[in-house]
């Protein structure tokens, strides 16, 4: 698969946009819906509070972006998405949940990086990326790869690309069967991998990323060392929530230092483990209370993932949205961001005015909807320019009630 090095890396000014769909500030008096007013985090300004949620493609070699990401990003910076977070990538080979993830761990990864995230930005989207490290859950075959090619029906073996020797974990235990055998990280391993996020957060703000995104959710490694299920060490990365928090903040302090005090960092926590005795949504927003003192702007709430659940939970529309609530609520300075089942954008619209999120982050539903920002428009009334390129798509704002009642009287 080719890198992405062979496109003309700008674009001539005739053509490029700073504001697609972006809202029209005029609306008759009206407020725009908070869905469609700015959000300014640190010194960035997001346009909307319509966020691309990471989505794993599995469609990298050797980590390296290529066309797939770039055509698959774009889409959605020029149909209007206020923020575009690119999946989780590898901080270290072995952070890998397969052998076709994106990774970030060379500055040779950074140009096709800066080329993406230049053109996304070029038409009015930030854009940020999930730094990711896989843990136990790592080391898998791309999906891509046929199983008659596999030489292991899910574990990567060496001489296909894998790393089934080093897959790294905060207790040698498997969350799922389907996972390699990790083994129990020393202490060396933890202090390279802290360290790998913070050479990450440089490389991301050379590729003049918008937003990092610290991935401890969905049973990765920051979660199995956040979780009493997954986490059983006796040292002082285990046993106390004090210790088994310790990892999280020290990656989030070495990220700081990398990362510009201007732009947000965002880490995105799986709020309840959905086990008894595992993490729970108090201890997630004790976590936000500690994280909002080390440079964490917003939490990104989703849940699940560290092993199969056994507390009963639902998938309706906003599962996870009391998290963010809750985050929201008794976190002072801290944000948070709903995502989960979010499709309707009243539902949307109703989550931001009643105090639940600040962000609104969707990923399956901009899969079967890219323009979802422009149905959002028009369900809420909301007038929005378009691309130059693109002129028949332009959302007109439909009237209100009220105008279209003087209407009928002025006829």
């Amino acid at each position: 698969m080719a890198h992405f090095d062979g496109i003309i890396p700008s674009w001539p000014k005739s053509i490029k946009t700073v504001s697609t769909y972006a809202a029209s500030k005029e609306q008759e008096g009206e407020k725009l819906p908070l869905l469609f007013t700015p959000l300014t985090i640190r010194g960035v300004t997001f346009k909307n509070r319509v966020a691309v949620s990471p989505m794993c493609t599995y469609s990298s070699e050797n980590g390296f972006f290529n066309m797939w990401h770039a055509s698959h990003l774009s889409q959605y910076a020029v149909r209007g998405a206020g923020l575009i977070i690119i999946e989780a990538t590898g901080v270290q080979p072995n952070g890998r949940i397969s052998t076709g993830c994106s990774g970030i761990w060379s500055d040779d990864h950074i140009p096709a990086l800066k080329q993406i995230a230049a053109f996304c930005q070029s038409q009015g989207a930030k854009i940020g990326i999930q730094l990711a490290h896989a843990g136990r859950q790592a080391g898998y075959y791309s999906p891509h790869i046929p199983k008659s090619e596999r030489l292991h029906d899910k574990i990567a073996p060496e001489e296909h690309g894998g790393w089934p020797k080093n897959i790294i974990a905060p207790s040698a235990i498997k969350g799922y069967e389907s996972n390699g055998e990790p083994r129990e990280a020393t202490l060396e391993d933890i202090a390279e991998t802290v360290a790998a996020f913070g050479a990450a957060a440089r490389r991301a703000n050379e590729a003049g990323l918008d937003v990092i995104e610290l991935h401890g959710a969905h049973g990765y490694l920051i979660n199995e060392f956040l979780s009493p299920i997954s986490n059983k060490r006796t040292d002082h990365y285990g046993g106390s929530f004090e210790n088994r928090i310790r990892f999280l903040v020290e990656v989030c302090k070495e990220a700081r230092k990398f990362w510009p005090e201007e732009k947000p960092m965002f880490v995105r926590l799986s709020c309840s483990d959905w086990i008894e005795g595992g993490w729970t949504s108090d201890d997630t927003v004790a976590l936000s209370k500690i994280l909002v003192e080390h440079g964490v702007d917003l939490i990104d709430c989703s849940s699940g993932g560290i092993a199969p659940p056994t507390l009963p939970h639902n998938y309706n529309a906003g599962w996870n949205a009391h998290f963010a609530e809750a985050v929201k609520q008794q976190v002072p300075g801290m944000l948070s961001g709903a995502v989960g089942g979010i499709t309707d954008p009243h539902f949307a619209e109703a989550l931001l005015q009643d105090g639940k999120a600040d962000l609104i982050l969707m990923a399956r539903e901009f899969l079967r909807n890219p323009t979802w920002v422009a149905s959002a428009g028009e369900a809420l009334g909301v007038a929005l320019d378009s691309p130059i390129q693109l002129p028949g798509s332009t959302i007109k704002r439909k009237p209100t009630e009220a105008k279209k009642e003087e209407t009928k009287k002025e006829e």
